[in-house]
């Protein structure tokens, strides 16, 4: 259901080493790091959800655009992450940034 969640952070370094050590007995591992560019306190969350097929994120994009949603990335690759992902975002009424994301093509 969900593929990814950022958080804002006051200390990269500090929040690596709780949630790798927090998550562990779970079977999670950090994947991704994209360096300090994740910190920054106070600002907008971000969560993406797992989509079964790019017309599926084209479909969340236009309903959460219809429900008040702001466009933050219209459905597209986004070849930066790898050659298949197919994200779009939206930002929610509080600011949030929401996605949706297949990795196949």
């Amino acid at each position: 259901m969900i593929d990814h969640v950022s958080l804002r952070v006051g200390n990269v370094a500090r929040s690596k080493r709780f949630y790798s050590a927090a998550l562990a007995p779970l079977g999670y591992a950090l994947d991704a790091d994209y360096g300090d560019d994740a910190a920054g306190a106070g600002g907008p969350a971000h969560v993406c959800f797992v989509a079964a097929s790019r017309a599926q994120v084209d479909a969340f994009h236009k309903a959460a655009l219809a429900a008040g949603g702001r466009d933050n990335g219209a459905p597209g690759i986004r070849a930066q992450y790898h050659p298949n992902y197919y994200g779009a975002f939206v930002l929610d009424p509080d600011g949030n940034n929401v996605e949706a994301v297949i990795h196949t093509a």
